[in-house]
């Protein structure tokens, strides 16, 4: 399983919280490429609950991860 900013991108408007295969019909019914619904079927825990995409790809970049100050603009 690999996540780029591109695939991850595609799982921002989900439902969260979501179970698996909530988030695999999400990722179908709005068209998002093949790699992403491949990689959401292989997460482990068919009844787990994900809350959002941190809990399925923890390197996920957050607002902090970024050097831009929002004060100058």
């Amino acid at each position: 399983m690999y996540w780029t900013l591109e695939l991850a991108s595609h799982l921002e408007d989900a439902p969260w919280p979501a179970s698996k295969d909530e988030l695999v019909d999400f990722a179908i019914r709005t068209g998002a490429p093949l790699e992403v619904v491949e990689n959401l079927q292989q997460l482990e825990g068919e009844d787990d609950l994900y809350d959002t995409i941190e809990e399925i790809w923890p390197d996920y970049p957050t607002k902090e991860d970024f050097f831009f100050n929002e004060d100058e603009y």
